[in-house]
């Protein structure tokens, strides 16, 4: 099968990040650190890594630190350079982005992220598109978005990113109506956002990877606003289950963690900081003293 290559990624960052308070009074929640790299440097790594040529974000009020991240800091690479830190220097490096590569657009009103997604219609055009949530941290050997894009190569259409999860959390969730499983892939009858446990069609969850269709702009074009005034992707996303190109869940492989909650970002903070050879041995001794300690006041 042909498709057209995704090139392009709408990263949704407009949120107030109010589970973060007081730390994101000032700053972005999307600029708060995993180890040494926020959590938008991870994201842009997978999208990189994915093919990604073009990216796009949704912004609001109060995020200019997000642009000045991805900006060129030659004081500080110069000054970073005289000193011989020249490790350092290459890490920064990651952080510049070309000129034109990154395009920011305001989303005005706090209404859902389908509205969001809606808000870069103009920059996406008529094209495939993918959209990463910067809260959702994957660890993987292949990046998560890499993984998608060769499965969508096969199969076309819309592709969303899933994990099984137990039944009792699927109030969390959007959840997929399954007419067909694949394997890694599954094909798409329905999608139901946040059910009731016992109402679930599955227990397969969507989280924050997806490559659609623009088709989908336009289903959010009709679409009026439900509960809480919010739009919601996974509603545009429904309407193409019965269309020619269809949607598909993807098992991605590697571990997902939920850096929009502070339990979720404290374990991703623990299981990349042990992950990292300069840190491993010396983290790792820390925290077997803390159990050590805590069990020992019990």
């Amino acid at each position: 099968m042909k498709v057209k290559k995704v090139t392009k990624a709408v990263f949704p960052v407009a949120g107030l990040g109010t589970r973060f308070l007081p730390a994101t009074k000032s700053i972005p929640k999307e600029i708060m650190t995993l180890v040494d790299r926020p959590l938008i440097q991870y994201a842009i790594d997978e999208a990189r890594a994915a093919g990604i040529k073009e990216f796009i974000f949704v912004t609001s009020r109060g995020k200019s630190a997000l642009e000045d991240y991805f900006d060129n800091a030659p004081e500080l690479e110069s000054e970073l350079r005289r000193k011989g830190k020249l490790d350092t220097l290459e890490a920064l490096k990651d952080t510049n982005m070309d000129s034109g590569a990154i395009a920011y657009v305001r989303q005005n009103r706090p209404m859902g992220l389908g509205h969001a997604v809606w808000c870069a219609r103009r920059l996406i055009g008529d094209e495939p598109f993918a959209v990463l949530l910067p809260d959702d941290v994957i660890a993987a050997e292949k990046p998560c978005l890499q993984q998608m894009v060769e499965a969508y190569e096969q199969t076309g259409g819309n592709m969303v990113a899933a994990m099984e999860v137990a039944p009792e959390k699927a109030s969390a969730y959007g959840v997929l109506d399954v007419s067909e499983d694949m394997g890694s892939i599954v094909r798409v009858k329905g999608m139901v956002e946040k059910p009731n446990a016992e109402d679930a069609p599955s227990n397969l969850a969507v989280i924050g990877r997806y490559i659609l269709s623009p088709k989908v702009l336009n289903n959010l074009n009709k679409i009026k606003q439900g509960a809480g005034g919010e739009i919601q992707l996974t509603d545009a996303i429904a309407q193409e289950t019965d269309s020619k190109e269809g949607v598909y869940g993807f098992r991605f492989r590697g571990q997902r963690y939920d850096c929009g909650s502070k339990a979720g970002f404290l374990q991703a903070t623990v299981a990349f900081g042990l992950a990292r050879p300069d840190l491993r041995d010396e983290f790792a001794a820390y925290l077997g003293d803390l159990m050590a300690q805590q069990r020992a006041a019990q």
